[in-house]
């Protein structure tokens, strides 16, 4: 069915006034100040989104979508993600991964639950391989995960941290080369997610990487950014050099107010903006504390509620809209290589759209074209949700 969204303030990310968007499949047809012609037609469906806000749907570069944890034992194992939880916080597109357990938590089982949301509705995207180094992948290769198996665009791994294999920069830049290799034979990014903890060697094998290879700086993703200040100053420098750099929403209401405003210091720096940052959730990944023995002390998981709420503190605290937008819209599109397809309200694009009321909250969600929640009320759930 065509769906004429009318009257919206659209952000695109950048900001285009007052406009109507005629969706027509998953695409948008057409954006124009007036769009005349289909409301009395019985197979166009019509929203009135005066007094809204319009912007691309959400895109969460770092989700374990299978589920986290593990580190106090096997009842510490996160439970999986749910489609709806995605969708009433305006996430439309994610990339799913695996963390410290990658054993119980299979690479298998990672490409079967981003496939189950993509029938049900969403974008999913994936990563092989977890932690360790070398990698573990269903082909025995990471290029033949990432040619072979839909939907994978990259691959997984864990550096400076003590959870971590402690690839040496060599070992990074085998493991870029092969990513990048299969992502020109594939279409997709090639893209080297690093889990990056608190260790000492901090960003050292990132730049070994970049110091003494050809692999473009685009390939290099690391993530958890937020963590220390010394990490954060790591990646204004990698950002500075061309390189992109993901940072992590917090995990309760005290910790998003710090993220968000170590986000704003670490964007108020010469060289870095948000074109070359990224903010995701982390979700469903385990926010364990160790003390000085390494002993894990406690254990909780992240939500991704917390995507849209640092936006709006972020925006309190002075950042523009469009700005903070590029957060999780244009940016990790680019990193994604669908620019002008995803991340975006463009003609042509993917009809992902999230709608923002008066207050700045989430009331309404478009996914692919499809009504998937309107006015707080969701009309899309997974199969075995009640």
């Amino acid at each position: 069915m065509i769906k004429l969204l009318k009257h919206a303030d659209v952000y695109a990310p950048a900001p285009l006034g007052k406009k109507d968007i005629l969706i027509e499949g998953e695409k948008i047809l057409r954006i124009a100040d007036t769009i005349c012609g289909y409301d009395d037609l019985r197979e166009v469906q019509v929203f009135d989104l005066e007094g809204k806000t319009l912007v691309p749907g959400y895109i969460d570069m770092h989700v374990h979508i299978t589920g986290g944890g593990g580190e106090q034992g096997p009842a510490s194992r996160v439970p999986e993600s749910q489609l709806s939880v995605f969708l009433k916080n305006g996430i439309t597109t994610v990339v799913g991964l695996l963390g410290t357990d990658g054993v119980t938590r299979s690479v298998e089982n990672l490409v079967a639950k981003a496939r189950a949301l993509t029938q049900e509705g969403m974008t999913v995207y994936t990563l092989t391989s977890a932690y360790g180094y070398p990698p573990t992948t269903i082909t025995g290769s990471v290029e033949k995960d990432i040619i072979m198996i839909p939907p994978m665009i990259g691959v997984k791994v864990a550096v400076s941290d003590h959870r971590s294999s402690n690839p040496t920069g060599e070992d990074l830049i085998a493991l870029a080369t092969a990513a990048r290799r299969a992502g020109l034979l594939s279409g997709t990014p090639g893209l080297v997610t690093m889990h990056m903890g608190s260790g000492k060697g901090k960003l050292d094998p990132v730049f070994y990487v970049l110091d003494h290879s050809d692999v473009p700086a685009k390939n290099l993703l690391p993530t958890h950014m937020l963590r220390t200040p010394e990490l954060m100053e790591a990646g204004a420098r990698l950002v500075r050099r061309g390189g992109y750099i993901d940072c992590t929403a917090g995990s309760d209401d005290q910790e998003l107010e710090h993220a968000a405003e170590k986000l704003m210091k670490l964007l108020e720096q010469d060289g870095v903006s948000a074109d070359h940052v990224t903010l995701s959730s982390d979700a469903f990944g385990s926010q364990p504390r160790f003390n000085e023995c390494g002993e894990c002390i406690g254990l909780t998981y992240a939500s991704p509620k917390y995507l849209h709420r640092t936006i709006q503190s972020l925006v309190r605290r002075g950042m523009p809209l469009e700005e903070a937008l590029k957060l999780l819209t244009s940016t990790p599109a680019v990193l994604l290589g669908k620019e002008g397809q995803k991340g975006c309200v463009a003609e042509g694009a993917d009809a992902d759209l999230l709608i923002l009321d008066d207050t700045f909250s989430i009331d309404s969600l478009f996914v692919r074209g499809q009504c998937a929640m309107w006015q707080r009320e969701l009309r899309m759930k997974g199969r075995f949700e009640a």
